[in-house]
């Protein structure tokens, strides 16, 4: 039988029946106003009916490489031509070919990989594996933290997301990152660093350490804020970590392959005063930017120590897609364009002018409060007043944010407006002249909340 092709629809159909048969993620449907697109390319998305945005957030934090590369559409197409699916209790080429150059690639004794569909698959059984490994039940996780929507992944989570579904799973102690909302662990990096640990070390004893299995991080904190840790932090964490035998696991699902100017955000722990050569954690997982979101893949990575324990003993998790040969095709072609054409080292050099832009803004505009980033992982934080209060609360919203938004979406512009703040998270083949066009619409933006400004 002949099926006939599609016919294209308006922007007005697209939109009509996905709002009519479809939920929207953290939404209430009646409330949603999705942008249609019907296709992409390098840092653009298209309208079927040819309107054009810059994507300023690579869609979530996850189109590193940029839309519609062709070695990766090749990758995924040569794939599904050859084995589309296998059980995965099988061996298949290409997770052989994927798993051997993730054990290159990743440092340290970082070198076993468990493949889900995504970052909170990949926490999920992080979880599991840590409680197994150690036999501890606890985990610690971060107030300013977001690590997945399913059960365990948002009892890790800190952020009001977590409300509705609680109480969740049993045994996760919170507590606050080196950075919260409104209160301070210190002025400087090193005394930050010295009050966060030692009240964590104050926590950890109260929860007896015998009982805790692991720590959760976001490695740079991702949707609750671009928080990038202060210096010594990851240092400081690991060896405290160390000392009472708890894991550390690093989530680069969003901040991982090349967002921050290197390929994991933990290798900036090579910066950290005294220890040049950086941590390796114990667990990391990934995904997102591991295909750049051509298909669904995350990893958890193991350390030899835990993988070992794993050759003796069952891992007690399994999924239908676990290592999806058309995923691991995916992210096999993703690297390879990632690493050859200089993207990492792209997104080094793009974060410094994005940084200049930024620190204009400030200058220009008295609604910022403070601007963050991490190579191409970056926000601009917005103030109500010079007393440098929020413009919005934790958690809240302000109707000016909704006019910015409208804002960009008529003006050529997508990316995400979080409570207060407007994140800059580009892909990372962006150039110099497209960041300009860029902060030229985020300009105009800001201009609306120094309106509102309180003096």
């Amino acid at each position: 039988m002949h099926t006939a092709p599609h016919t294209p629809m308006s922007s007005k159909e697209m939109v009509d029946i996905c709002l009519k048969h479809s939920l929207f993620s953290w939404s209430a449907t009646g409330k949603v106003d999705p942008i249609p697109v019907a296709r992409a390319e390098g840092i653009y998305l298209y309208s079927p009916e040819g309107k054009r945005w810059i994507d300023f957030n690579s869609q979530l934090m996850s189109v590193n490489i940029g839309h519609g590369h062709a070695r990766v559409i090749k990758a995924i197409q040569d794939q599904a031509a050859t084995l589309a699916y296998a059980y995965p209790g099988m061996a298949t080429e290409v997770r052989a070919r994927l798993s051997q150059k993730l054990a290159k690639l990743v440092p340290g004794d970082l070198n076993t990989f468990f493949y889900t569909l995504g970052g909170a698959e990949a926490n999920e059984n992080a979880i599991k594996a840590a409680r197994l490994f150690t036999g501890r039940h606890k985990i610690l996780a971060r107030y300013r933290s977001y690590h997945g929507a399913t059960n365990g992944a948002i009892s890790l989570t800190g952020d009001p997301r977590r409300w509705p579904t609680e109480p969740g799973m049993p045994g996760v102690v919170r507590v606050m990152d080196p950075k919260p909302y409104n209160f301070s662990f210190g002025s400087t990096d090193a005394e930050i660093v010295a009050n966060n640990l030692k009240y964590l070390e104050e926590v950890i004893d109260y929860e007896g350490p015998k009982n805790i299995a692991a720590m959760f991080i976001e490695t740079v904190t991702g949707t609750n804020g671009i928080l990038p840790p202060p210096k010594g932090y990851l240092t400081g964490l690991k060896r405290l970590l160390e000392k009472h035998g708890i894991l550390l696991v690093t989530d680069e699902v969003m901040c991982g392959f090349g967002r921050t100017g290197k390929l994991f955000a933990f290798q900036h722990s090579q910066d950290d005063p005294g220890n040049p050569d950086g941590i390796v954690p114990d667990i990391v997982t990934m995904a997102k930017g591991i295909t750049s979101s051509y298909m669904p893949l995350g990893v958890m990575a193991l350390s030899d120590r835990i993988a070992n324990h794993f050759r003796e003993n069952v891992f007690w998790g399994g999924l239908t897609y676990n290592a999806h040969p058309m995923c691991l095709a995916a992210a096999e072609a993703a690297i390879d364009v990632l690493i050859d054409e200089g993207m990492i080292e792209n997104a080094a050099a793009m974060g410094k002018v994005m940084r200049r832009h930024m620190d204009a803004m400030q200058q220009k505009h008295r609604c910022v409060r403070e601007c963050r980033n991490a190579g191409l992982f970056g926000i601009i934080e917005l103030r109500k007043n010079s007393k440098n209060d929020y413009l919005v609360p934790y958690g809240g919203s302000h109707p000016v944010m909704a006019k910015v938004g409208k804002h960009f979406r008529e003006s050529g512009l997508f990316t995400v407006l979080q409570w207060g703040g407007v994140m800059c998270n580009p892909p990372l083949c962006i150039n110099e002249q497209q960041i300009g066009e860029a902060f030229a619409i985020i300009d105009q933006g800001l201009a609306m909340v120094d309106e509102v400004f309180e003096g």
